[in-house]
């Protein structure tokens, strides 16, 4: 048996039922969970120096970490137990942003309006990664077992 492999893709193999194709980088949510945490990042620069090892930190960790559970529960799709776990981690980290983001306001280090924008986003985030907990059987890869 010849196998054939796609010129665009070096890793396709026709033998393997599913391919990832660009995977959790097509999902919405990653997009502006990345770019959210990206404009997290850039605020935070302007964080007074004594909480590098603080609330810089865990925003920076917190926010970083909603787009880490997102890829590897895609990744990890055909097992649905395991996607519903990583999608719950997604959010609870998605939580722990926003209590980030509120102390950053009460603290003086960002305005209204940037935590009101950022706020939004992550409650967006929030509800997109609740629809796929509920809906999980819609990310699980069809043909895998057959």
């Amino acid at each position: 048996m010849r196998i054939l492999k796609n010129q665009s893709n070096p890793f396709f193999h026709p033998l393997i039922p599913f391919q990832m194709n660009q995977g959790f980088k097509n999902l919405d949510v990653y997009s502006i969970s990345y770019q959210t945490a990206i404009e997290i990042f850039k605020i935070s620069k302007n964080f007074p120096r004594e909480e590098t090892y603080s609330l810089t930190d865990q925003i920076r960790r917190s926010s970083r970490s909603v787009c880490a559970n997102l890829a590897e529960g895609y990744r990890k799709r055909v097992y649905p137990k395991h996607f519903v776990s990583k999608m719950t981690d997604a959010d609870a980290e998605c939580s722990e942003t926003l209590v980030w983001l509120d102390f950053s306001l009460d603290c003086g280090y960002i305005d209204q309006t940037t935590h009101l924008k950022i706020k939004n986003e992550y409650e967006k985030i929030g509800r997109m990664i609740g629809s796929m907990i509920k809906s999980s059987d819609k990310f699980i890869p069809k043909n895998i077992h057959s």
